[in-house]
């Protein structure tokens, strides 16, 4: 074979060679152009196509994968409030379907199945608060609002009639009254004539704080119903008995059944008013005895027989001064110490209603057991070392 021959066969082999590789990357391009037409739908945006040993594989890009790791990497407060908005989804309608059953019962469902709107004086959703702090301008709001009407003749006759006679009380007792300021200011000692005028006097106030005193106790109670009977809405125990204690004191005692705390409620706070009661009392015995004596000290022509006081001057202007101003600070001290034991009974009702429904486990131990323990030195010696064991489980 000479030399010609054997260049012709190899050019020959060259470019049978170059030719099969031009065809595979021909056949690679077409094969190309023909996979992405049909794995175009694939691909999906933000992401990376990667072959990898032969096999093509789909990978994220940089800003996918910051995107799902954010979605992976959800905090537990996002979802605590994705559940909170299940949950609040889930009263609003249930409150819905206690309000339609409500105006189903009222007849005020129409065909379709949606409620009859009413005045905005009587809707479905007042709360209690509401209604009761409008019972408490307009009394019988409540009976109104809860649909109790048989409830208004009582409220409004036991409240006019007790109204009514302490009017006429009143306007009994005033004459009276002045009659027995002027027999004191003329000097008149103990007479028949001035112990009868006081003895009816007395009668008459008597009577007129009693009817005062019932006619005071209907409106409370009234009161108190309208938000015990209210049903418009769910309204928790605590709200209920801590509405009650503010209406009336031991009521929301009563309501939590702590029995025995009622006694200790309305005897507090009734002490409490007695004793603003004396010391008013007090002060506007001496307030006048200090007027009528300072009175007297100006002008002694004004009074000839001497001071009008009922001690007859017995006492002098500074110490029936002392005294007025001891009994209206005694006053003040027991109006604030009134106010405390008020606001001291609603806020008992309040806790107790919470505490109410509190499970307290029937395993309740304490033991208390002798230890002894070993402390080891670096001599590798055991030192005992004595004490207790205390365990409490609850």
């Amino acid at each position: 074979m000479n030399m010609t021959t054997l260049k012709h066969n190899t050019l020959r082999r060259t470019t049978s060679t170059g030719c099969a590789w031009l065809c595979r990357i021909v056949m690679v391009v077409i094969m190309l152009f023909i996979g992405y037409g049909a794995s175009a739908q694939s691909l999906k945006r933000g992401s990376i196509r990667k072959v990898t040993s032969g096999v093509l594989i789909d990978k994220p890009d940089s800003i996918e994968q910051a995107r799902l790791d954010s979605l992976a990497n959800i905090p537990d407060e996002l979802k605590k409030i994705s559940e909170k908005q299940a949950k609040r989804l889930a009263d609003s309608l249930s409150r819905i379907a206690r309000q339609k059953e409500r105006a189903r019962e009222l007849g005020r469902l129409d065909e379709n199945g949606n409620i009859i709107p009413r005045e905005p004086w009587f809707a479905d959703s007042m709360s209690l608060s509401k209604v009761c702090l409008t019972s408490a301008v307009l009394p019988g709001y409540g009976q109104i609002y809860n649909k109790q009407y048989w409830k208004l003749p009582i409220l409004y006759g036991t409240i006019g009639t007790s109204v009514g006679l302490w009017a006429y009380f009143g306007s009994e007792y005033r004459p009276l009254k002045r009659q027995y300021d002027e027999l004191l200011l003329n000097g008149m000692s103990r007479t028949e004539e001035l112990d009868d005028v006081q003895s009816r006097m007395i009668r008459a106030n008597t009577k007129k704080q009693i009817f005062m005193l019932t006619a005071a106790a209907s409106y409370i109670y009234f009161l108190g119903d309208a938000a015990l009977s209210y049903a418009t809405n769910d309204v928790s125990d605590v709200k209920k008995a801590t509405t009650l204690s503010l209406i009336c004191p031991g009521a929301g005692q009563f309501y939590n059944e702590s029995y025995w705390k009622v006694p200790i409620v309305i005897g507090g706070m009734g002490s409490m008013i007695y004793v603003i009661d004396w010391n008013n009392r007090g002060y506007k015995r001496f307030k006048n005895a200090y007027s009528l004596l300072s009175d007297y000290e100006k002008n002694p022509d004004k009074y000839p027989g001497g001071s009008a006081d009922e001690f007859g001057g017995r006492y002098s202007a500074t110490f029936l001064k002392n005294l007025r101003d001891s009994y209206r600070r005694n006053r003040d001290l027991s109006i604030l110490l009134t106010a405390a034991v008020y606001v001291f009974q609603a806020v008992d009702a309040h806790v107790d209603a919470h505490l109410k429904d509190f499970d307290v486990s029937d395993n309740l131990t304490v033991d208390l057991q002798p230890m002894v323990d070993y402390q080891y030195t670096q001599l590798n010696e055991a030192n005992p070392v004595f004490g207790f064991n205390f365990n409490l489980t609850f």
